[in-house]
């Protein structure tokens, strides 16, 4: 079993910037890729980043690219989504997933994930 705790979600204005953190713990060495996902209100969740385990190589989806960046501490077992340019349409929980698929090829799926955080919420105002 693995399990995922986020936090690091608040409110912030537009402009501005807010990283979160996801801890994993448990059987990590079976996983092959950790994700972020998001899912605003009244709207699907959707696979915004995610990062290979083995590789460390970062994916994004156009709605964030240049503006988010995922990155991992192995010796800390955290994930980060650091977020940037923050504006309203970013507002949303954010979930942090993990995966032991293989191969791996839909990494922006939510199918493809096994273990889910509970979630993070952040705001951004205009």
């Amino acid at each position: 079993q693995v399990q995922l705790r986020e936090s690091g979600g608040g409110s912030v204005q537009a402009g501005g910037s807010l990283k979160l953190s996801c801890v994993v713990s448990g059987s990590t060495n079976v996983l092959t890729g950790m994700g972020w996902f998001r899912q605003a209100a009244g709207k699907e969740r959707e696979g915004i980043a995610m990062m290979y385990t083995e590789t460390g190589n970062p994916y994004y989806t156009d709605s964030v690219k240049g503006r988010f960046t995922i990155t991992r501490d192995n010796a800390a077992n955290t994930v980060y989504l650091q977020m940037s340019s923050l504006t309203p349409d970013d507002s949303a929980m954010y979930y942090c997933a993990a995966s032991y698929s293989t191969p791996f090829i839909h990494r922006f799926q939510s199918s493809a994930y096994h273990y889910w955080g509970q979630g993070t919420q952040v705001a951004v105002s205009s």
